[in-house]
């Protein structure tokens, strides 16, 4: 976590957005990405950031305008919309997508709003 303290103390950012959990095939993988997701909210609360959350769903709709896109799509919509000389890869490109659809207000081009959702301990639930 203190690697992400300098992040945060280093780009001081207003506002963080991460992605929802989804159960994957393989139960390690999931188990480490939500421990990697609580470290990463863990530092922006602990920073007084408002973290927002978005299902795969929402990025796919705000960014793609398909919420069942393929990585793909992600990948060269982020490269678009960035205007980005190269691809990012599919783990950047997840990310920067999380941001363009927090960016949108999580309404993006698909129109999922997330208006109406609750704050709890700085969270969007």
């Amino acid at each position: 976590m203190d690697h992400l303290n300098e992040v945060i103390a280093q780009h001081r950012p207003d506002q963080v957005a991460v992605e929802q959990v989804f159960v994957n095939i393989n139960p390690k993988s999931t188990l480490m990405l939500g421990q990697a997701r609580g470290a990463a909210i863990c530092a922006a609360v602990l920073n007084n950031l408002t973290v927002a959350e978005y299902t795969a769903l929402q990025v796919k709709q705000a960014v793609v305008g398909n919420g069942h896109a393929k990585k793909e799509q992600v990948q060269e919509m982020v490269k678009r919309l960035l205007k980005l000389v190269g691809s990012p890869s599919a783990d950047a490109a997840d990310a920067l997508a999380c941001a363009i659809c927090h960016a949108h207000g999580g309404q993006g081009l698909g129109g999922i709003s997330t208006a109406g959702y609750r704050m709890k301990r700085g969270r969007l639930v």
